[in-house]
């Protein structure tokens, strides 16, 4: 029903509209996903626990939909594993001008520029004391736009403390294209740094959280090589492959339509291959010694499939959720259990 009725009316209006439209609809008229979606599937073979947490099953949302930690409750009862919230910054901030969102429909994909549009920690906080306590909450921190990079830190860190109690894990975005001074943040040496000194956080707390770090995937292997080691050194608890590409290659869109957009990062389909890419390198060099959450491209239950092969222990839905629906989470675990002979087809 999605992709025959809703999909085409809702890709006939602003991305972002549509965006905050659907928003309005799940929050307030949530009840009526009962009647246009199958019930999620419930099945503790689908249980994973990974870092200490025990996932209802292992398809989850990345962050970026639920930036504001407004839907962690609706989205659960799609039948999402868990959601991940933010990108969080201490302070709200309005992002970069629109128009700033773009499908690109003959690739499958979504070019995006919002630059961590957000509310701000106060305001995810405020939501994130309604959890219900039916999902696993992820939560994704970055820096303010206009902080200074001597106190790049000092964000994170702000996010981190703030967060803490309300969230059960967490994400530090140092790979979205769309902030400042993103040389910086995907240096190996200011990652030591950043790293930690929010590992001196939480081994302050009485329950530590686990802490992961996500990726660009366009980074090579000589940069992926430096992660692993960065990762056996610090011991932070897994990686998230991967975030949006600045890539344009191999688009079907014309370079006239992509110069007319402009730069951001590109989602969906065209970086499929090369986030499974890198999860496979980085398991295997590794030797599967750290968990890995995939996402870039999955589109349907053989593209989630990929991933786990390629050595992703979950994976996280965005630019596939907006073009396959709520549909998709249940036809990935549905394969999943196939697969292990669990149901017949």
């Amino acid at each position: 029903m999605y992709k025959s009725i809703i999909r085409p009316i809702f890709f006939k209006f602003d991305p972002e509209e549509v965006h905050h439209f659907t928003f309005s609809m799940l929050k307030n008229f949530g009840f009526l996903t009962k009647l246009f979606f199958p019930k999620p599937i419930a099945d503790k073979r689908l249980e994973r626990e990974v870092f200490g947490l025990k996932f209802k099953n292992p398809v989850g949302l990345a962050a970026g939909f639920d930036k504001n930690a407004v839907l962690f409750n609706e989205l659960g009862d799609l039948g999402f594993g868990f959601v991940e919230i933010g990108t969080v910054t201490p302070r709200a901030q309005a992002g970069n001008p629109k128009k700033r969102l773009f499908r690109l429909i003959e690739d499958g994909g979504i070019i995006n520029r919002m630059g961590f549009n957000n509310d701000g920690l106060e305001e995810a906080i405020e939501k994130l004391k309604g959890n219900k306590g039916k999902i696993i909450i992820g939560g994704n921190i970055g820096k303010n736009t206009d902080t200074a990079p001597e106190n790049y830190t000092r964000d994170y860190l702000e996010c981190f403390e703030g967060l803490h109690p309300y969230v059960d894990y967490f994400v530090l975005n140092v790979s979205c294209p769309n902030v400042g001074s993103h040389a910086k943040l995907e240096d190996v040496e200011y990652l030591r740094e950043l790293i930690t000194e929010v590992k001196k956080i939480n081994q302050s707390k009485a329950v530590q959280k686990p802490i992961l770090l996500k990726i660009a995937p366009d980074l090579n292997n000589h940069q992926l090589d430096e992660i692993i080691e960065l990762i056996a050194e610090t011991k932070i608890d897994g990686i998230v492959v991967s975030n949006t590409s600045v890539n344009r290659e191999g688009l079907k869109t014309s370079p006239e339509v992509l110069a007319q957009i402009g730069n951001g990062g590109l989602s969906g389909k065209p970086i499929r291959e090369r986030s499974t890419k890198m999860i496979k390198y980085l398991s295997d060099k590794s030797n599967r010694s750290f968990p890995i959450i995939g996402v870039g491209g999955i589109h349907s239950a053989k593209d989630a499939l990929e991933k786990l092969d390629a050595g992703a222990t979950l994976v996280q839905l965005y630019t596939g959720f907006i073009y396959e629906g709520p549909e998709l989470i249940n036809d990935i675990n549905k394969e999943i259990l196939m697969r292990a002979g669990r149901i017949s087809r």
